[in-house]
């Protein structure tokens, strides 16, 4: 799904080979006329890009096509990078020296064979498109100025909150409850993805009676990897509103039992997906000196999860009926009363959300698509798309988020794929997030002379008014704030940027010569420097890497070095080098 990339390529490609340092050094090189030859057939064949983005899904060739076109872009925009480099090199070198003027020549002849290459190549693959009747599409489509207010999500207001009422009481009752059993009792929350396990929690978590009931409520996101230390960790900086130091196992486990102890708790375990029992019983074993009845809840896709968890029956939450999907769709696609002025977008919206299958993520996205939208054939588009014909597989994206995605604007596109270089529950923070947008060249400049950082910042207010990012916590508002991606979310940014993007570790095989932007994923074991060299080897094609935690990034000069002279992006978390915080370099 990445060969959309080739668009933002183009792009950025025509704009360097515009550029006028570019164009002096082709000059004094001798080979300006391929570099006009480059610009026509890139802007011959940008034109006609955004269409052939839109037609790869239902066609291979085409994908292959994309594929191979973008090979050339950034070829060329490593060739184009050379010569920028070679014009500095002519100002800092003494352009009297013999040598130099040697050296200048066999340069100067190395680079005609270059650009002939290159253009060569491009205009054979660019040939092809002539195969797929393409047709030219423009891409001034700005991105609109919402008017509705960011909410802080930190915490779910009850009447946000549609069609879970009799959920919540009866999830309250359960805890209030006490086993003759045991201490401390299990209680598994079911359902499949896009139900709102994780929002019905957030409610009973908040409730005032839960809150006055237990001495101590905790929250910790579990996700993919059941790893019981970072558990231990993020359960003491739960309950005590602290940072918890990266103390030795038995250290860990001694605070934890001092903090729980015979007081009473409440411990949520969100989003749990590992059916290890015995590194469950570990945990478990560390949590089961709590009061007479304490709760764990934990909120799970798979019923073997609960099944090993459990100690109560599980709690299976279904999904919301017609009318409370049709309740909380009018909520999301209307400004406050403004569903009575439009009866046929109303009646549109009931066989939209009929579509749904009761998710409402499926009906906020859906909703958040149509927002401040009139015309009967955008609703209709939605209604009648092709893609709820689709064999729906188990795990499959949603066919409602895909159908946003679609609809997003071609930069939001962009910048909501390389988000899936972060891991799942991730906590993005704005500032961060629009700084390595900007690095890429993802944020498009607008007519108005904005700043850069302000587009980025509607960028991410359009992405959260439609769902794509959820969970606002403001620290400084209307500054810094941080927010987080539904995990079916997540998946969906994961298969829109394959195999542009991916996450790995230094012990990753098999890695494909298509990846450009990888991000290094948590690691616990400091690599010697040959496997990190190793590593790196195989990343020739690669020009971007995010250390996205400190026990990952560079803890030499030579490495930062090595990374430098590697690739084009590079961004770390440097706690052990002596860079201190969150270091980026755009080369």
């Amino acid at each position: 799904m990445a060969e959309s990339f080739a668009f933002n390529i183009a792009d950025k490609l025509l704009g360097k080979a515009t550029s006028l340092v570019v164009e002096q050094v082709c000059l004094a090189g001798g080979v300006y006329s391929e570099l006009e030859n480059i610009k026509a057939t890139l802007s011959t064949v940008r034109a006609v890009l955004l269409d052939a983005e839109e037609q790869q899904v239902n066609n291979h060739q085409l994908t292959d096509w994309l594929g191979k076109l973008k090979d050339c872009f950034y070829d060329a925009e490593d060739v184009l990078d050379e010569f920028e480099y070679d014009s500095l090199q002519r100002v800092v070198v003494s352009e009297g020296c013999i040598k130099r003027k040697v050296r200048h020549f066999f340069s100067s002849f190395k680079m005609g064979n270059k650009m002939k290459e290159i253009r060569e190549r491009l205009d054979k693959v660019a040939a092809d498109a002539d195969k797929f009747n393409l047709k030219k599409m423009g891409v001034n489509v700005p991105v609109p100025v919402l008017n509705r207010k960011r909410e802080n999500y930190s915490f779910v207001r009850a009447s946000d909150v549609i069609g879970r009422d009799d959920d919540k009481e009866n999830i309250i009752q359960l805890l209030m409850q006490s086993s003759d059993e045991e201490n401390v009792s299990v209680l598994p929350l079911v359902g499949i993805g896009g139900l709102g396990k994780t929002t019905l929690a957030k409610l009973v978590y908040n409730d005032g009676r839960v809150v006055a009931h237990f001495q101590k409520i905790m929250w910790v996101c579990v996700s993919d990897e059941f790893d019981v230390k970072r558990l231990i960790k993020e359960i003491i900086t739960s309950a005590t509103h602290g940072k918890c130091d990266d103390l030795p196992m038995d250290e860990l486990a001694r605070l934890l039992r001092n903090e729980l102890d015979d007081k009473k708790f409440l411990l949520i375990l969100d989003d749990v997906w590992s059916k290890n029992r015995d590194k469950w019983l570990e945990l478990k074993a560390l949590l089961d000196g709590g009061a007479k009845g304490s709760k764990i809840i934990v909120t799970t896709r798979d019923k073997l999860v609960a099944f090993v968890m459990g100690t109560c029956p599980m709690y299976e939450l279904k999904g919301l009926s017609d009318e409370e999907c049709l309740s909380l769709f009018i909520t999301c696609a209307f400004k406050d009363g403004r569903d009575k002025q439009y009866p046929r977008l109303v009646g549109i919206g009931k066989d939209i959300v009929k579509k749904c299958k009761g998710l409402p993520l499926a009906v906020r996205t859906l909703g958040g698509l149509l927002y401040l939208k009139a015309e009967e054939k955008d609703w209709l588009r939605v209604r009648d798309s092709e893609i709820w014909k689709l064999e729906q597989k188990k795990d499959d994206v949603l066919p409602a988020l895909k159908l946003s995605y679609d609809e997003l604007p071609f930069d939001l596109k962009q910048c909501f794929a390389f988000c899936s270089l972060y891991p799942k529950d991730f906590e993005f923070l704005n500032i961060t997030l629009i700084e390595m947008w900007m690095g890429q060249g993802l944020i498009r400049p607008s007519e108005q002379n904005e700043e850069m950082e302000d587009i980025g910042h509607r960028y991410i207010d359009e992405l959260l008014q439609k769902s794509f990012f959820q969970d606002v916590e403001e620290d400084i508002p209307g500054f810094f704030y941080s927010f987080k991606m539904h995990d079916l979310v997540h998946d969906l940014a994961l298969l829109v940027a394959q195999p542009e993007c991916s996450m790995l570790n230094f012990d990753s095989e098999n890695i494909s010569t298509k990846v450009r932007h990888v991000s290094i994923l948590e690691t616990h074991e400091i690599k010697e420097e040959e496997t990190i060299s190793r590593f790196f080897g195989k990343l020739n094609n690669v020009r971007t890497i995010l250390f996205g935690d400190s026990d990952v990034g560079p803890e030499c000069e030579s490495f930062v070095i090595t990374c430098l002279l590697r690739f084009k992006y590079v961004s770390a978390e440097c706690t052990r080098f002596e860079l201190r915080g969150t270091t980026k370099f755009h080369l």
